[in-house]
């Protein structure tokens, strides 16, 4: 299976991106070929609402977003990696999801696998629901089949995170995929 890992974290070396690596190794083991997409370092420009794509259709930006779409549209699976940023995930990672709408059609049609791999300092019963919330509305809208989710409560740093249990997690459910 195709997966590709889109990464939203401005921090290379922190807790979300720490969680990708370990699906990675995970997915690779169970004979799979992954691809890391770093959407907060690319050039991605956000959505300007103009419609010239049509939904499915050719966008009038032009960026990063070009060759990110076509392995989007490749893959059997996506892979959602983001910190958890005032209960919703990163605008790094959410400019990207925006721009899907150029191709709908065609990720609806795939029925795609998907996964959520997150991250937070707050470690609350509810600090994910909003995340989670829409999350289950890209899935339902996107036609896409949740496969799991980690989700890094109290993980505010790369060393918290690390000496918790959720780079396992990550990695169980990378190899279980």
């Amino acid at each position: 299976m195709k997966i590709v890992v889109l990464k939203g974290s401005p921090n290379k070396n922190g807790s979300s991106n720490m969680l990708a690596e370990n699906f990675t190794k995970g997915a690779l083991e169970a004979g799979h070929s992954v691809e890391e997409i770093d959407a907060a370092h690319a050039d991605i420009s956000p959505c300007i609402g103009c419609v010239h794509c049509g939904y499915e259709g050719e966008c009038i930006l032009s960026d990063d977003m070009d060759e990110i779409r076509e392995k989007i549209i490749d893959a059997d699976m996506m892979v959602f990696v983001t910190p958890l940023y005032y209960y919703g995930m990163s605008a790094q990672l959410k400019i990207l999801v925006d721009r899907f709408c150029s191709r709908n059609f065609s990720i609806q049609q795939k029925h795609m696998k998907s996964a959520l791999l997150t991250v937070a300092y707050n470690s609350d019963d509810w600090t994910f629901d909003a995340l989670q919330s829409h999350y289950d509305t890209l899935l339902r809208y996107l036609n896409l089949t949740d496969c799991g989710r980690v989700l890094g409560y109290g993980c505010g740093t790369p060393s918290m995170t690390k000496f918790s249990k959720y780079p396992d997690e990550a990695y169980n459910l990378g190899k279980s995929i």
